[in-house]
């Protein structure tokens, strides 16, 4: 089941990937999408908590589900 959460801070790619790798770190079986414009990332294979510990270990803002 994927899940959407709101993840401010990302400005472009680079953050983007940068995120993406965090939560590859933590969870490798993981599917990620990434929506800058709607500063949101899908996650497929996370639970919500290895989630925030990524994005906030990559020096963003983790919001919650969207």
């Amino acid at each position: 089941m994927s899940t959407t959460y709101r993840v401010t801070g990302m400005s472009c790619g680079g953050c983007a990937r940068s995120v993406e790798d965090a939560i590859k770190a933590v969870a490798p079986q993981a599917s990620v999408s990434i929506d800058l414009a709607a500063a949101a990332v899908t996650v497929n294979g996370a639970q919500e908590q290895q989630v925030k510990t990524a994005v906030e270990d990559a020096g963003f803002t983790f919001g919650g589900v969207v």
